[in-house]
């Protein structure tokens, strides 16, 4: 990564750790987790590093050593700052008073060794007075750099859990909310928690964001990212999920729709606490299913490995490394979607792999007869058969994946089943729900299986994070989809029930449009096109304006608050069977109309940040584009509300009270 000046930054923080080790009860191996952490720490590192590394030369010049003496000082005075704000920290957070008070004492300490050791005068020639300086003690450099370096990294980690505290305190915050939201029986009632709880989650939407683009762990920022996006899309489906039962008590598939939700709300929020938290229940380690990319790649190390060491592994290794591989590709063969000629390839390339590694481990005991010390010729010729075996074996199940991913996607471009299950159950007919049900059970299971092939082709472990949750989405998503098909089925002119259909529906396209973009990037990889990560469609880019950031906080709110009162309206209008009522209507249409423009702003604001991270327009750019439409936005939307208040205000009294809320 081209932004990663800090590799050796921290190697030499390492080396700074073999040289010395002063008595002081701090853990030298703090872990530190975040990229903010880890760049602060760089410019001290390079500092302390210049003044231990400077040319032992036995004549010191002037300008030697008055340069050595600013940056000395320079350190001092940096760790005087950053040790004020360590003990504001301390004052404000009770829990972390003791250590960081001890860390900030030894920071402190470690600075002001630092500044006396390279107080060297203006002197050219090495003080006589006896005073210990740079120049003579370099040992005790090195032990109050390491020092300083252990006691600041202290500080940060803890500062560090500062904001681990915050995501733990909003988190409950919205746990708290979405037992309030489960519990309630009005729709009065369910407005004012559901806009409390819309609040809530864009905090908790901007914490865990931040936190995802500062994690270095790329397998915890994939897995962040997922969960993440589980809480965005299930927070419009608890709000129309919530209301149609609402709207309809009684109806067992609303109550089933609306209780898987909630579930995997519930489910999402705890997977955020324990990347943030880096625990897991009872002490488990979070493993990922093995695939069959990294199945090869162990394999392959382990063949390429023998060159070096003839006896560091046994025989049967290899053998059985190559045998798990063979076993997993029976998810390719044992599918009934795979073709026939797809099937014979994929054995036929198990089976010359199984011949070349037998080959190879012929060689290799031919080797350890001769009491080798490296690789024979013909051994290596069986390293390279066989290392170019199994990467045949993986081109072909490549293709077979990222072929059918394809297929798939272009089959279900037009969204059929979709497009029937929202017809037939307006109409109300559950027969024809139940068999389209079946259609898109069947759809599920393809895109499910399909994605398991994927994961075991994606060539990143972040990818295939991100195959296990687009996986488990169509999983949870199916079902969700029918049983909102099956209320409208039985409640046919609720349109609390078809907006709730079309929140589902739009879920599951959604996730289809993510799995295009997952095709691509495997693709990517596979062919060594890595390129820039695609970044999370709902945090702000890096080099990207802030302003950006804050625009969408305040139009994700808005929107939330839009969808809510639009369908409230719509749910009162349902109530009315008196039709004569014009200023009805007309909310009803301004309100829908307020919230068509902001899904417009939205997809604009997106499309903007899209541009950006390729460079297409610049920041200048961005910064006119999205002002203006913000500015469109506030105002239009600014201006129908103030529109149906006005045309509420002459009939305030024949309007129902959820009408009047806007």
């Amino acid at each position: 990564n081209a932004a990663h000046p800090n590799t050796s930054g921290l190697k030499r923080y390492a080396s700074l750790e073999s040289v010395s080790r002063p008595s002081v009860n701090f853990d030298s191996g703090l872990e530190i987790k975040t990229r903010s952490v880890e760049q602060t720490l760089i410019p001290l590192v390079s500092q302390i590093t210049t003044l231990i590394n400077h040319k032992d030369k036995p004549k010191k010049s002037e300008r030697t050593q008055q340069a050595i003496q600013r940056v000395g000082q320079a350190v001092s005075v940096a760790v005087g700052r950053f040790v004020a704000v360590g003990e504001a920290i301390a004052v404000e957070n009770e829990e972390l008073k003791e250590e960081m008070g001890m860390a900030c004492f030894e920071a402190r300490r470690a600075g002001d060794a630092i500044a006396q050791l390279t107080d060297v005068g203006t002197a050219v020639t090495p003080p006589v007075d006896g005073r210990t300086t740079v120049f003579s003690d370099r040992t005790g450099m090195v032990k109050a750099a390491r020092m300083l370096l252990s006691s600041v990294t202290k500080v940060l980690v803890l500062a560090d859990r500062i904001v681990i505290k915050q995501i733990i305190t909003s988190r409950n915050k919205v746990l708290v909310t979405l037992e309030q939201l489960e519990r309630v029986s009005t729709f009065q009632e369910f407005v004012q928690i559901f806009s409390q709880f819309g609040n809530q989650m864009v905090e908790f939407a901007h914490l865990t964001g931040d936190r995802q683009n500062d994690l270095k762990d790329e397998n915890k920022k994939a897995r962040m990212a997922a969960a993440r996006a589980v809480l965005e899309k299930c927070t419009m489906m608890l709000l129309t999920a919530s209301k149609t039962c609402l709207r309809h008590p009684d109806c067992e598939s609303a109550r089933i729709n609306k209780d898987a939700v909630f579930h995997r709300m519930r489910f999402a929020l705890e997977q955020v606490m324990e990347i943030v938290t880096d625990a897991r229940p009872c002490g488990e380690t979070k493993v990922l299913p093995l695939s069959i990319y990294t199945g090869i790649k162990d394999f392959k190390s382990n063949v390429e490995g023998l060159r070096e060491g003839l006896y560091l592994l046994p025989h049967q290794a290899l053998s059985g490394q190559l045998e798990a591989v063979v076993e997993r590709t029976e998810d390719f063969t044992d599918s009934a979607y795979t073709s026939h000629e797809h099937r014979e390839g994929i054995l036929q390339l198990c089976q010359l792999a199984r011949q070349d590694t037998d080959q190879l481990i012929t060689a290799w005991m031919e080797a350890q007869s001769l009491n080798a010390k490296e690789a024979t010729e013909e051994m290596e010729l069986s390293i390279l058969k066989t290392c170019q075996s199994v990467y045949e074996l993986r081109r072909e199940l490549h293709k077979v994946a990222v072929g059918r991913a394809a297929d798939l996607l272009k089959l279900h471009a037009e969204h059929l089943p979709l497009r029937a299950l929202k017809a037939s159950g307006g109409e109300g007919n559950l027969e024809a729900v139940a068999e389209y049900a079946r259609t898109l059970g069947e759809q599920k299971e393809q895109l499910v299986e399909t994605c398991r092939l994927l994961c075991h082709v994606s060539g990143t472990e972040p990818l295939e994070i991100t195959c296990i949750h687009a996986e488990e989405t169509f999983h949870v998503i199916g079902p969700q989809i029918i049983s909102a098909a099956q209320t409208l089925a039985l409640h046919p002119s609720s349109k609390i029930a078809k907006e709730n259909l079309d929140v589902f529906c739009e879920a599951w396209e959604s996730q289809l449009c993510d799995m295009a973009v997952l095709l691509r990037e495997i693709n990517d990889v596979f062919e060594g096109r890595r390129g820039d990560k695609r970044a999370y469609m709902s945090l702000p880019r890096p080099g990207v304006s802030i302003r950006i950031y804050n625009e969408q906080s305040t139009i994700a709110k808005l929107g939330l608050e839009l969808r809510l009162l639009t369908s409230d309206m719509d749910t009162e209008v349902e109530k009315w069977e008196d039709q004569e009522h014009d200023i009805v209507r007309q909310g009803q249409s301004l309100s829908s109309m307020a919230y068509s423009m902001y899904l417009f702003t939205s997809q604009v604001l997106t499309t903007i940040q899209v541009l950006t991270t390729s460079q297409v327009l610049t920041t200048n750019q961005v910064l006119t584009t999205s002002q203006v439409l913000t500015t469109i936005q506030l105002l239009t939307t600014s201006q129908v509300l103030t529109t149906i208040q006005l045309l509420t205000t002459s009939q305030r009294t024949q309007m129902p009270s959820q009408i009047l809320l806007i």
